[in-house]
């Protein structure tokens, strides 16, 4: 398939959401799959609402995702002078009319329709009335004429073919009283001028995509193919809730994600090859396409997620995490403090990635359990860890001490036969001599294997955090 051109169009009155990142994600994959372009389109339309941190929060979301976009973002507060135009075609064209209703005329009408079991409340009653009968000094909304009867069918790539009979639509506002175009005319407008040739959107959008079809249906364009996806659900298959995961994309970040794992978590909401769970981004784009989506709302499970991301932990190389690490320590409670700490002791830092990295789900989780090897002493002792300092552990170490001291050389296999050797000289069980030691060592009761803790930390913190202890 030739030419495809997507579009992702987010609204910049809040976080880019799960949901949005799922269908700027199809987007992206459906459109490199083809060798075509995804265009990235910010609808600022609603003024009040729209906000730069929340375009910068979608730039932003987008980027650390590793979703790229053609050409420069479009702003369709920008366009409206186009929009405008079209309008005042229809106009000409006798596709649109001038409609003279007042506030009080609409909240009738929809109370008559809502007693009569109508979905379309507007009556048309501007619809072919001699515009002499305007009333004096109204500023008219300007709504687009569709058919009265029969269906509109809208083939739907995910959905198949959708109908909607035509009496239960209304003629639309296309323009605002005050100039400015609604959300249906503008998209239209936009994705027109833009080329695009593929629309995949979350199936909330079916309504729209009937009343979209007749206003291109009414121009002369052509309509684009439509894609309307299943929403996302919380695991208890109740709509998606911030309690289930509705968080913005940074939110994810923050909780230590990796991107490459949110990507591959996101792909698998509503859509499939086979059997396949885990997969590169380059087999995505591979194996992506519309019809791989299911029909049925997806739902989202965050131990699913965690799994997925400490797999994508485990097999990340160390400078991969490092990197992925550092960008996230900022965003952290205390960060700055945090990474001035990491930056100290960055070699030891650095050298605890290769052992936690096998049981970290998150980056987050990997960060606080390499809090043993940047914390300055005398280190604090967590709770379980100081149950271990019984004055019997605190023996074990003051006894133990002497013969790490003695150490010509110090590294994982040197103190390991130092330790072996003590617990067998005193008939001790090696975890006996482990336990108190992991305590003294890190603060606390869990760890990387004791001998790497005592490698990483090298022969000088060590020892100095073992007399602290003793002290």
């Amino acid at each position: 398939m030739s030419d495809v051109v997507t579009r992702f169009a987010p609204s910049p009155t809040g976080f880019l959401h799960i949901g949005g990142a799922r269908t700027a994600l199809f987007n992206w994959l459906y459109a490199r799959h083809h060798g075509g372009r995804m265009l990235l389109r910010i609808e600022d339309t609603d003024r009040k609402r729209s906000t730069e941190a929340a375009v910068g929060a979608i730039f932003a979301g987008l980027r650390w995702l590793g979703i790229d976009w053609d050409g420069e973002a479009v702003h369709q507060f920008a366009r409206l002078d186009r929009h405008r135009e079209v309008v005042d075609d229809m106009l000409a064209r006798g596709l649109a009319y001038r409609c003279y209703a007042s506030a009080e005329e609409m909240t009738e009408m929809r109370e008559a329709a809502r007693a009569a079991g109508r979905s379309a409340s507007y009556d048309r009653r501007w619809r072919d009335r001699d515009p002499s009968d305007a009333p004096a000094g109204v500023v008219p909304a300007i709504r687009v004429k569709l058919p009265i009867d029969g269906t509109t069918v809208v083939p739907d790539l995910v959905q198949g073919d959708v109908r909607f009979d035509n009496a239960d639509l209304d003629d639309f506002v296309i323009m605002r009283a005050d100039g400015t175009p609604t959300y249906m005319l503008a998209v239209v407008v936009d994705d027109h001028d833009m080329g695009v040739t593929h629309i995949i959107r979350g199936d909330d959008h079916l309504t729209n995509a009937v009343r979209q079809t007749l206003v291109y249906r009414a121009l002369g364009w052509p309509v684009p193919h439509m894609a309307h996806i299943p929403l996302i659900h919380g695991p208890d298959g109740a709509k998606l809730s911030k309690r289930h995961g509705a968080l913005g994309v940074e939110a994810y970040r923050d909780m230590g994600y990796l991107p490459a794992a949110m990507r591959n978590y996101l792909v698998r909401l509503g859509w499939s090859h086979g059997d396949d769970e885990i997969m590169s981004t380059d087999q995505m784009i591979s194996w992506f396409d519309v019809t791989g989506i299911g029909r049925g709302a997806s739902r989202f499970d965050f131990q699913k997620l965690e799994s997925l991301n400490g797999h994508y932990i485990k097999t990340a190389d160390d400078t991969t995490l490092l990197e992925a690490i550092d960008a996230l320590v900022p965003h952290l409670p205390d960060g700055h403090a945090l990474a001035a700490r990491i930056a100290k002791h960055r070699d030891r830092f650095v050298a605890t990635v290769p052992s936690l990295k096998t049981r970290a789900k998150t980056l987050v989780d990997l960060v606080e359990r390499a809090g043993f090897a940047t914390a300055d002493r005398p280190i604090e002792i967590e709770a379980a860890a100081a149950a271990l300092l019984t004055d019997e552990g605190l023996g074990i170490i003051a006894a133990l001490l002497p013969h790490l001291e003695a150490l010509e050389t110090w590294n994982g296999a040197t103190t390991e036969a130092a330790v072996r050797a003590f617990a067998g000289e005193r008939d001790l069980k090696l975890g006996k001599v482990a336990q108190p030691l992991r305590a003294a060592l890190t603060g606390q009761a869990a760890s990387p294997g004791i001998f790497d803790v005592l490698a990483i930390l090298g022969r000088e913190e060590s020892l100095g955090r073992l007399n602290d202890r003793i002290a």
